[in-house]
């Protein structure tokens, strides 16, 4: 399956009432493997920047200023996109940027040219309910390295999303593989071979003499709060 993971940066939080798009970054994944292409656009967005989201991404007017509009990238950018799974954290968000983008160049919406569309953010409060899922907490939660965001940017946060997409949905896919998957599916079930592990025989270690008194005075500790009844010392008695 093709997928590209996908974030932009915008001038504001409001597509319908003249916020545009400034930065977009794509990352191409095909069959959870990362391809190496990518797609990254700094874009004039014929307006001020407002100095809340400057302080966001760092994108001021006047480094923007001789950047192509959307215009001019719309076909290149679509084109990239065609017919993959989009990846996106909150894609509500920047689908209604993209999508706000095309309409004023009265072209069809983006759901036109893509497969389907995966919002991370709704997948994340799935599994993790309860807990904050911005990208920055499921780096930390996941293991990501997200040292070198200071800033929010497009391009590293598809980046950082792609990694931490295949870590949050690591063994939610068969470890049997497509092939066998296949099978199963038409109803021809895999005959395995009985394995007589009669003579198999696994090492003991025991324990030193200081592991022993480490383990005794903690069986100790626990049967005094539990007021003789540690299960414990039943399972350690000799078997009649």
């Amino acid at each position: 399956m093709r997928q590209v993971f996908f974030d932009t940066e915008t001038t504001g939080l409001e597509a319908e009432k003249g916020d545009r798009v400034v930065e977009i970054g794509c990352v191409e994944m095909l069959d959870r493997r990362l391809t190496g292409r990518h797609l990254h656009l700094y874009l004039n967005p014929e307006r001020d920047m407002p100095e809340e989201a400057f302080r966001v991404h760092g994108l001021s007017a006047a480094f923007l200023a001789d950047k192509p509009r959307f215009a001019t990238v719309a076909d290149e950018l679509l084109a990239f996109l065609d017919g993959a799974q989009l990846v996106i954290h909150n894609a509500a968000f920047d689908v209604g940027f993209i999508n706000a983008e095309l309409r004023r160049l009265q072209r069809p919406m983006l759901a036109e040219r893509v497969a389907s569309v995966l919002d991370t953010w709704q997948l994340a409060k799935e599994v993790f309910p309860g807990k904050s899922n911005s990208l920055d907490a499921l780096c930390r939660r996941l293991e990501v390295d997200n040292s070198g965001r200071s800033l929010h940017g497009a391009l590293l946060d598809a980046q950082l999303l792609a990694e931490v997409y295949v870590r949050l949905t690591r063994g939610q896919h068969s470890l049997l593989g497509e092939e066998k998957a296949a099978s199963d599916v038409q109803g021809e079930p895999e005959q395995w071979a009985a394995i007589d592990v009669s003579m198999l025989r696994l090492p003991v270690i025991e324990p030193s003499e200081s592991e022993r008194a480490a383990h005794e005075k903690l069986l100790a500790g626990l049967d005094k709060e539990a007021g003789g009844a540690c299960h414990w010392r039943k399972l350690l008695a000799p078997m009649a």
